[in-house]
């Protein structure tokens, strides 16, 4: 993976093969860094990435200017990966190690950007279940957004607060706002 601007534009970030994740594809997440990047100040937001893996998108943040960051995992080795990467590039992010779920019903702590990438294969209602905890808890600030990566075959454009879909190969971006 690599970092596709900002201070550290250009860097490969080599994960080590074991982490158990699937990280969003460079591609796509120049795509949706364009769509964010007419929406926001990257140094004026705060971002939480939920289902972090390598921490390609906190990275992607800190590379453009954003200093407070959040990055769940519920894996060990994920979390301790995004800590020394982070800690090597001196990047502002907070990691956390803990279930997604536990961690958006126990934080007060409102967001501008909440980027979220569950497993492809989570059961729909789940995914509804990010959606209903971010909007029940008022995690996002007004102008804020949650973004859910999915793949093609899952539909969440019957949750609440549901704005729009964007999609990039077989990945897809759905945006929910206040």
């Amino acid at each position: 993976m690599r970092i596709i601007s900002g201070t550290f534009k250009a860097r490969r970030i080599l994960a080590p093969k074991k982490l158990p994740v699937r990280p969003t594809t460079d591609m796509a997440k120049e795509a949706l860094f364009n769509i964010l990047n007419h929406r926001y100040h990257f140094h004026d937001i705060a971002a939480l990435d939920l289902f972090s893996g390598t921490g390609n998108i906190s990275y992607e943040f800190a590379s453009r200017g954003t200093e407070s960051i959040v990055a769940v995992d519920q894996n060990f080795q994920c979390t301790k990966f995004i800590s020394q990467t982070s800690e090597g590039f001196e990047m502002p992010i907070q990691v956390v190690k803990a279930d997604v779920f536990k961690f958006l019903e126990k934080t007060k702590q409102p967001q501008t950007i909440i980027f979220a990438d569950p497993p492809y294969e989570l059961e729909l209602e789940k995914f509804l279940k990010l959606v209903e905890l971010v909007f029940q808890n008022e995690l996002l600030e007004t102008d804020g957004v949650l973004i859910i990566e999915h793949s093609k075959q899952t539909n969440l454009s019957s949750a609440s607060q549901f704005t729009e879909v964007k999609g990039y190969g077989g990945n897809r971006f759905s945006f929910f706002e206040n």
